[in-house]
């Protein structure tokens, strides 16, 4: 829906809901079944055409590795660079049991990824797959994990968006709001909205804010004629960082592989390219709820800085190494890797 020139949020974070008690499919959970889908297609291809040391038969071991790291990584980086509590504090099960804190930590269900958390599972999970199989340079698939990170990344942004999470910066004009900027219903819970021409339309005291939203998301036009005017348009800093972490990302990746290199040259680009653009999107979206800033920054920007050194770290290591170039995109493929040492 559009009025004022702002986009209206309404999409439904599940693509089927089963349950009034929130039990279904969630677009954010196919993000990541899709992500992961994206990522095994690209690292077979990349083995089937040679420009790859992992043997297609190992690929599959690969992304095993890669989802747990993913998962693992990100949960444990939620809880440690946004929510400590969790490692510390008892929780409640579904039946309001008290549970130990790991409890709390299990639920990714209700919530909690850490972008910055994941990047460092995955590349541990990289590292440790490698290192078994015996595989040099280790590194290696790092670098193919960073190349086909964009994907996913852009996916789960996607995700975010359609969740109504992560919101932006509230625009400069609210007078005349860009036809990008959009608008949340969630707000008139902040209690800032004047609604009380409402009450006969929507009746019932205790039921009467998440009525205005659910009528707002059915397209009701007398309750969308008196809130939307009222609402604040915001940046979409999801759609921002789609669009960075994505398209813009992976553009980068290609060009960079487009010839081989050698080990930790992709991985090293991934990490500064990845950092300086969330650097950068992060100044169109509100801090995390509950999480300070640090130096002026975000935590994501902060942690973002750390991985700017670390890639360029790493690029310097890689520079003064001496293992075979790998990649080439541009290249010929040379046929598939088929053995493991």
């Amino acid at each position: 829906m559009f009025l004022a020139e702002s986009y209206l949020h309404t999409l439904d974070p599940y693509v089927i809901q089963l349950t009034d008690g929130g039990f279904g499919i969630r677009w954010y959970g196919l993000a990541y079944v899709a992500g992961f889908l994206i990522a095994w297609s690209l690292i077979k291809w990349l083995a089937n055409t040679g420009r790859s040391i992992v043997p297609p038969s190992r690929v599959a071991d690969l992304m095993i590795y890669a989802i747990v790291g993913v998962l693992v990584g990100g949960r444990l980086g939620y809880a440690a660079f946004y929510d400590p509590s969790l490692f510390t504090d008892a929780a409640r099960n579904m039946d309001g049991q008290v549970v130990p804190p790991w409890w709390a930590l299990l639920a990714i269900n209700q919530g909690g990824m850490a972008s910055h958390g994941g990047m460092i599972g995955v590349l541990a999970a990289m590292l440790i797959f490698m290192i078994r199989h015996k595989l040099v340079p280790a590194i290696h698939a790092a670098d193919l994990i960073a190349f086909v990170a964009p994907p996913g990344l852009f996916l789960g942004r996607m995700a975010n968006f359609i969740n109504g999470e992560l919101w932006g910066h509230p625009i400069a004009d609210q007078d005349n709001p860009a036809w990008w900027s959009v608008k949340y219903p969630e707000e008139i819970y902040f209690g800032e909205t004047n609604l009380e021409q409402l009450r006969g339309v929507i009746p019932g005291d205790q039921t009467f804010l998440p009525g205005v939203v659910e009528s707002l998301r059915a397209g009701d036009p007398v309750v969308t004629e008196v809130v939307v005017p009222q609402l604040t348009a915001y940046y979409p800093s999801q759609l921002f960082q789609a669009l960075a972490d994505g398209p813009i990302l992976f553009l980068v990746l290609i060009a960079v592989w487009w010839v081989p290199r050698k080990g930790g040259v992709l991985t090293g680009t991934f990490l500064i390219a990845y950092g300086l653009l969330r650097i950068m999107t992060e100044m169109f979206r509100q801090p995390d709820e509950g999480v300070s800033l640090l130096m002026g920054l975000s935590r994501g920007q902060f942690l973002s800085v750390f991985m700017i050194v670390a890639g360029m770290l790493l690029l310097l290591i890689a520079s003064k190494s001496r293992s075979q170039k790998l990649g080439g995109l541009g290249c010929p493929p040379i046929g598939p890797q088929s053995t493991v040492s």
